[in-house]
């Protein structure tokens, strides 16, 4: 299967290193895209429903490319990267979905139970909606973070189910292997990521308990890493029983030998979020071009100048794979 030819990432000179890569990526300001997305609500089959932002060209037309965007852990169609990679890739002219997780963003109180990186088959049920709006469209479906992990399941659990105006996934730094991406925020600096992310979530479970009555959600105590946070939430709600079972079912390494659409993969060497290296024992198949960069954190890739409009790297190759 033929392969894209992906230019080096060569990081901006005073940006070196995964953290600050990924600082800068998810700190600086970047290009304005105004808000004019029209909104889809999608009811799920256990009583659940997703908001999808459909951000739709004046010059698309019914047959042009869509593209299906699904954003990280705490993220939402507002995440910068969702804001920034749209309005690219509308520029291009694609027709672009930005998919809330279950009570994320648009889609908070819409939801009992929450999202998490198994949760394919509402990628799937989203990718039909996406179909249903777009007949005789041609259909990507791209995941960053969590998400890509998400893509991956997706695409690898039974290729059989997926619809045929499927034609290419990207995944962007995927935590393919979740137990091994949850250790590496043990690490000293990971633990500031850590902590992060745990007032993040955590400040997303208080919100849900203020709108879901009655259905209150109690920690033993404040989770202190992510692993106690998924072990006594994510995973029991989400009928995994506990950390330890979910990262083992959801981990997309297992599904990725099975994919037979175009696919691509970036990560980087650097990321201090989801180890590179859990790409070592996975066999990948032919339709998986993966490409790990030397730097660029986790989805930061802010670049010396090059042949690049502007130094968002990564904004490019997802806009390069998906129009190409």
């Amino acid at each position: 299967m033929p392969t894209l030819i992906i230019p080096e990432f060569i990081p901006h000179p005073v940006l070196k290193g995964g953290h600050a890569q990924t600082l800068a990526g998810t700190y600086l300001p970047g290009s304005k895209f105004v808000y004019s997305a029209t909104q889809h609500r999608l009811d799920l089959p256990d009583g659940d429903a997703l908001i999808l932002h459909d951000d739709q060209p004046e010059t698309w037309n019914n047959g042009d490319r869509v593209v299906l965007m699904m954003h990280g852990l705490a993220g939402c169609y507002e995440s910068p990267y969702m804001i920034r990679i749209a309005g690219k890739l509308n520029s291009a002219g694609a027709r672009v979905f930005r998919m809330d997780h279950r009570d994320c963003g648009a889609g908070a109180g819409l939801a009992v139970q929450p999202y998490n990186a198994g949760r394919s088959d509402d990628a799937l049920a989203a990718l039909k909606e996406v179909i249903r709006l777009c007949p005789n469209s041609p259909v990507a479906i791209v995941g960053f973070s969590l998400s890509a992990n998400i893509v991956l399941k997706l695409l690898g659990e039974d290729p059989s189910i997926l619809p045929p105006e499927l034609d290419r996934g990207m995944a962007v730094n995927p935590p393919i292997d979740l137990l091994h991406s949850v250790k590496a925020l043990d690490l000293p600096l990971g633990r500031l990521y850590d902590r992060h992310f745990m007032g993040l979530l955590i400040a997303q479970v208080m919100q849900r308990n203020l709108r879901l009555d009655g259905k209150h959600f109690e920690f033993p105590r404040k989770p202190r890493r992510l692993m106690e946070f998924d072990d006594w939430y994510t995973a029991p709600l989400s009928g995994y029983g506990n950390a330890t079972n979910y990262y083992a079912r959801c981990s997309a390494s297992q599904f990725i030998p099975n994919i037979g659409l175009k696919t691509l993969v970036i990560t980087s060497g650097d990321d201090p979020l989801v180890p590179a290296d859990q790409f070592e024992n996975v066999k990948l198949p032919p339709s998986v071009q993966l490409h790990i960069a030397r730097s660029g954190g986790h989805m930061g890739y802010m670049s010396k100048n090059g042949n690049d409009p502007d130094r968002r790297w990564l904004d490019w190759r997802v806009v390069d794979w998906v129009m190409h």
